[in-house]
């Protein structure tokens, strides 16, 4: 049943929809980092508790990597967006 848990949090990690962050304002974005960070934390307690509970070693390494990556492109997104945002209000600003 163990095993069973861990791929059913790879296949979320997966299954993860990506938002379309550039129809969002910058409060927005701002939020939706918060929210991507707060879900990396929550998926790392639920990796960790696995992990405890005696998975293998590859299958917490290979979630732990997938969540790595699913995170960091949808920051990477939400930063490139965000700064954007901000350079284009910044300059019409002036």
């Amino acid at each position: 049943m163990i095993v069973g848990e861990i791929s059913k949090l790879i296949e979320e990690l997966h299954l993860r929809v990506p938002k379309d962050f550039k129809k969002m304002d910058i409060t927005q974005l701002s939020n939706e980092l918060r929210g991507i960070m707060e879900f990396e934390r929550q998926t790392f307690q639920k990796i960790e508790d696995l992990e405890k509970k005696g998975i293998e070693q590859d299958m917490i390494k290979y979630a732990k990597i997938i969540c790595q990556n699913t995170v960091q492109r949808e920051i990477t997104e939400i930063q490139e967006i965000y700064l954007k945002k901000i350079d284009s209000e910044y300059l019409n600003s002036k």
